[in-house]
């Protein structure tokens, strides 16, 4: 997962998008973000969909809306899903960084860009 430092975190946080969002930017993984709508993929919850309302970067899970459990005490705690086991379906696009390097990455896929060409 890296060194120790925290860089390998990124990947660690990094889950499949939808078809359409991988044919529209030309990518295949993206990291999940906080208010990005995922689909569950594995395990108990599989099909259950719901917008990020949290990310744990040093455990590599999301809790995300609508999944809940009862504590001890009683209380309405999230549940955390890694992030492997979920694919991106719809993106925050709020931040205007992550937009524009979208944006490019949408440009190369469709070959209008004048980015660099790799290869």
């Amino acid at each position: 997962m890296g060194r120790g430092d925290g860089s390998g975190q990124g990947r660690a946080l990094s889950a499949h998008l939808s078809d359409e969002l991988s044919s529209e930017y030309g990518i295949r993984s993206l990291r999940v973000r906080v208010g990005d709508v995922v689909k569950v993929m594995r395990g108990s919850y599989k099909g259950v969909e719901g917008r990020v309302l949290r990310v744990y970067p040093k455990e590599g899970r999301l809790a995300i809306e609508g999944l809940n459990r009862q504590n001890s005490r009683g209380e309405s705690v999230p549940i955390k899903v890694h992030a492997s086991k979920v694919m991106l379906i719809r993106l925050n696009l709020e931040d205007k960084l992550r937009r524009e390097k979208l944006e490019s990455l949408k440009s190369r896929a469709s070959g209008t860009g004048e980015g660099e060409t790799h290869g």
